[in-house]
């Protein structure tokens, strides 16, 4: 049929790198579109509503939201800013009729920002540029629409799409304009010294520029309403009461609830199934609909074994829209039964069963995740996007109860055509004081690290690299010591390229515990004159768990638990004098970078614990004559 005219619905996704301000610039928009009442509270980063996104400071999940401007209503999706969960990125943007790309002023584009934008102009997508926080002091405007430029044609996009539309916007405040000296007289650092809770604008200043971009650029989605359905799963999510969910966007049609319907999966096979409710969303609400039609964000539910990339159609007309690809793991650990002395102490969840079947609920909304067997019926191998993406999913389950030890991260081979081995690489860019470039540069070549580029700007030097995923194991914390905090380094995934050699490890021997009881200061004494502690005394340990840090490249067994010999009262008493360096405590994080192929991390809702694989001294010594 032909277009008689554009319906008043825009969907539009905010793309960029983690940190550069997209939860802060959604939060305007719905403090800005009337969905609060004047003595409603909003919470800063709304969006973000998982206690690790609150507490991390990032967006892990997509999440989707609505506003009306001037009649039209604009469906928002809040995407990840970090490359270790680009897969919630990729399914999105297909979904969307634009992006607002979102770039810092003073630090431009960097490595999420290049593959966030190659995938909306890949999919034809006219990007609107925002540069934000343009109130920093060390701002470069000019320079970072540069940049912007040559990324678009570094990308190849076509001469339309390198047409972009340019707006200059303090997201915090809730203002966006067209040229950056509208804001030149405005207080913005006054203004700003308490972050405004609902950021409504300043001095006249608004968001209205945004959203009269978007309008003129979009206009609507056409108007296929009275075509056969149309509707692609994009996302996933999981709801206690009604199931599984199918999200997208209504390609061409309209859905009903109870309406029966043909799902078409990404190998054409076809199966018959019936909707059970459609929801759309207003504001922050996901509400139930009597009917949506095509341009507009769905969710249905219904469909137990619904999943990304089924196409639902009219059971006249079954059609496979195209495939949704996903960037495949490079990553991989074992989860496995905690099987320490300590075992099912803490957790509530601690059997293979109750580790198998989460994992299996994890992969309902998680496509980026990949769950296999292994040899063992107590263990399983996942593999996902990265460190961070992993590490969340066992802080999560731990959070909730669940008991488990995992192995050190292995990166993902692979074979390419010519039958030779092939490796992860990543793009990694590090801004650091110039004092400190010296020694990172001489670990990241140590790493297998090639250098890109290297760049100084007022005392920092910004290092561009490509680094062997292998290589970036354990790195984080070492270059948060080398650089005491003042350094930056950001990270994605670049290509797979041929295998770049072995890689020296950790360089430390680990100190480990000769047999089960309290710890004592007497006994921690003795070992740190030789070793960095990793626990306080009076806690509890079992043979084969890690106490410390040996400072040779050897393990060495000992014994925390000894007591001094008390020969009198003195000597009795002598032990509340000792003191002991500050010992060293480990997130999820640092443990999983820590441990070697021989050694595990137990995980508890009440601890983090390090650990040989083999607990018995005589096991491993056996177990290294062997090999």
């Amino acid at each position: 049929m032909s277009i008689k005219q554009r319906k008043k619905i825009i969907n539009i996704a905010v793309i960029a790198h983690v940190d550069a301000g997209k939860s802060t610039l959604v939060d305007a928009f719905l403090a800005q579109s009337g969905i609060f009442r004047d003595n409603e509270e909003m919470a800063e980063r709304v969006m973000d509503s998982n206690d690790l996104e609150k507490e991390r400071g990032i967006t892990i999940y997509s999440k989707n939201c609505s506003v009306l401007h001037n009649g039209y209503k604009i469906n928002i999706v809040d995407t990840p800013g970090h490359a270790d969960f680009s897969s919630e990125v990729e399914r999105i943007i297909k979904t969307v009729d634009t992006v607002i790309l979102l770039v810092d002023s003073s630090e431009g584009p960097m490595p999420q920002t290049r593959f966030v934008l190659q995938k909306s102009l890949e999919e034809g997508l006219l990007p609107i540029l925002l540069i934000n926080k343009i109130d920093k002091k060390d701002a470069r405007i000019a320079e970072v629409v540069d940049e912007v430029y040559e990324l678009f044609m570094d990308l190849e996009a076509t001469d339309e799409q390198l047409d972009f539309k340019i707006l200059y916007g303090i997201a915090r405040q809730g203002i966006v304009v067209r040229d950056p000296a509208e804001v030149a007289g405005v207080s913005i650092e006054t203004a700003g010294k308490k972050i405004n809770k609902r950021p409504s604008g300043q001095d006249g200043l608004s968001l209205r520029p945004l959203f009269d971009t978007i309008i003129e650029q979009v206009q609507g989605y056409p108007d296929y309403s009275e075509e056969p359905l149309r509707f692609q799963i994009s996302s996933l999510a999981y709801d206690d009461y009604i199931g599984r969910l199918g999200i997208g966007r209504i390609d061409r049609g309209t859905i009903h609830p109870a309406e029966t319907v043909v799902i078409v999966d990404h190998e054409g096979r076809s199966r018959v199934a019936k909707i059970n409710q459609c929801f759309s969303y207003q504001g922050l609400k996901r509400v139930e609909a009597a009917e949506i039609s095509c341009g507009d964000i769905c969710v249905v539910s219904g469909i137990k074994d619904i999943t990304i990339g089924d196409t639902i159609c009219n059971p006249d007309h079954p059609v496979q829209m195209s495939s949704i690809r996903i960037e495949e793991p490079t990553l991989s650990m074992n989860f496995m039964v905690n099987s320490s002395p300590f075992a099912g102490r803490e957790g509530k969840y601690v059997t293979s069963r109750h580790i198998r079947d989460r994992l299996e609920k994890e992969l309902e909304v998680n496509v980026g995740l990949l769950l296999e067997e292994t040899d063992s019926t107590d263990a399983f191998k996942v593999s996902g996007r990265g460190e961070l993406h992993l590490s969340i999913l066992i802080e999560q389950m731990r959070r909730e109860g669940y008991e488990l030890a995992v192995s050190k991260p292995e990166v993902i081979l692979k074979e390419n055509d010519q039958g030779k081995k092939t490796e992860p690489v990543e793009e990694v860019i590090i801004e650091i004081p110039d004092e400190y470039a010296g020694a990172i540069i001489a670990e990241l070549n140590i790493r297998k690290g090639m250098m890109a580029s290297m760049n100084t700007r007022n005392g920092r030097s910004k290092l561009v690299y490509t680094v062997p995923t292998r290589g970036l194991l354990g790195l984080r914390t070492i270059f948060m010591n080398m650089t005491r905090g003042e350094g930056t380094m950001v990270r994605r995934f670049y290509a797979y390229e041929s295998y770049k050699g072995e890689i020296a490890g950790r360089g430390n021997g680990a100190i480990v515990a000769q047999e089960e009881g309290m710890t004592t200061a007497y006994a921690l004494a003795n070992i740190a004159e030789r070793a960095e502690l990793f626990l306080e005394p009076g806690t509890h340990v079992y043979e084969g768990m890690i106490v410390g840090l040996n400072s040779r490249n050897e393990d060495m067994v000992v014994n925390p638990c000894k007591a001094k010999r008390v020969s009198n009262m003195r000597a009795a008493g002598s032990d509340e004098a000792i003191k002991l360096p500050p010992h060293r405590v480990f997130t999820l994080e640092e443990a999983l970078e820590f441990i070697n192929d021989d050694e595990l991390v137990e995980i508890t809702p009440q601890n983090i614990r390090l650990r040989k694989r083999l607990l018995s001294e005589r096991e491993r010594r056996k177990a290294g004559n062997n090999s």
